[in-house]
This record gives C-alpha cells, structure tokens and sequence, in this order.
C-alpha cells in the first residue's frame, strides 16, 4: 500500500460518523476551537496507544491473529452495538456531556474499533514506518479538526445545539450498520 492509498484509506475511515467523532463534534458545539485544539492531543494519543503497539506487532502475531480475527470482528461488533444504543438514547448517550472531558474522549478513542482496523489492517500493509505513523498522526488531526469545525458551526444553544440529537441519531444508525457488517464478517471468517 503506498502512503498516497494509506492516507486515503485512512481518511474514509477516520471520517465515518462514529462516537470520537460525536464528542469532538459537541465539544466544538459548546467550547469552540479552543476546546477542539485541547482535545485534537487527547484523541491523538489515544488512537496511538492503541494503533502503534498492534501495528508493531501485527507481523509477529500473523497466525495467532488469524485464529482471533473472528473472535475480535464479533468482539468489535458488539462493541459498536453497545455505542450505537448509548448515542440513539439521548438520556444515557451524552447526559451530562456539557463539557466534553479528555478522559471521557480518550476512553472513548482508546475502544473505538477504529483503531483496531488501522493497527491490525492498514499500518501493517503500508508498512509500520516512521512515514506511515506520521500521516497517520495528521489524518487524525485533520479529521478532529474537521469534526471540531463542524461542531463551532453549529448554532450555539448550550447543551441543546439544535442539530446534536438528529447527529447523533444518524451516527447511531450508522454504528448499528457498522456492527452488523463486523459481526457477520467475524461469522462469516470463522
């Protein structure tokens, strides 16, 4: 994979409505950009914790691996079930989500599957470089600070921006898709 077909690879990935992207989104909502240049590090560090060591190690661990992929997609599926139903009910998904924490957007980058796909797919078939992990470094902060700007256009309403609960119902909708596919392609590759 060339970084020119990584970096795209990335960006389709890394665009797609899901819960980082829903936080970074609010936090532009409520704090503007100052708040989404305080988090753009919190996400980055995130991801990275959990990309660079699969990414690494993903070569060593080729045969386990394959073994676990299944166990892993239904694993991630689940997961992704699980954030879908917190964002569609808006009384759990963001209660209290006035003030867009870095821990609770670094818990939320650190499980996002995401990461998982990057570290075991894409890093490892571009090459687990010092290139590849710096364009990696910069699709994250490109798409934070696009999620972000996304965020400081909406109206500001405090934590009732008009726009947030039809976002995050269709981010739901999406994550749900998302968890099907990744649960039947973890059935499926078993």
């Amino acid at each position: 994979m060339t970084h020119i077909e990584l970096t795209l690879a990335l960006l389709a990935l890394l665009l797609t409505p899901g819960p980082t992207n829903t936080l970074v989104l609010v936090a532009g909502s409520e704090g503007g950009w100052a708040r989404v240049a305080r988090l753009i590090p919190v996400e980055l560090a995130a991801y990275l914790s959990v990309i660079v060591p699969l990414a690494l190690l993903s070569e060593r661990l080729a045969g386990p691996m394959a073994a676990l992929r299944p166990v892993v997609a239904v694993a991630a599926g689940l997961w992704v079930l699980y954030l879908a139903v917190r964002l569609w009910r808006p009384d759990t998904a963001m209660a209290g989500v006035g003030t867009v924490t870095a821990r609770r957007l670094a818990v939320t980058t650190a499980l996002n599957p995401k990461g998982l796909i990057m570290g075991v797919v894409l890093l490892p078939a571009a090459g687990a470089t010092v290139g590849s992990f710096a364009l990696l470094s910069v699709s994250i902060a490109v798409v934070a600070l696009l999620w972000g700007g996304m965020g400081v256009m909406l109206p500001r309403a405090g934590r009732a921006a008009p726009g947030i609960g039809v976002l995050r119902r269709a981010a739901s909708v999406w994550l749900m898709g998302l968890s099907v596919l990744l649960v039947l392609g973890g059935i499926g590759s078993a």
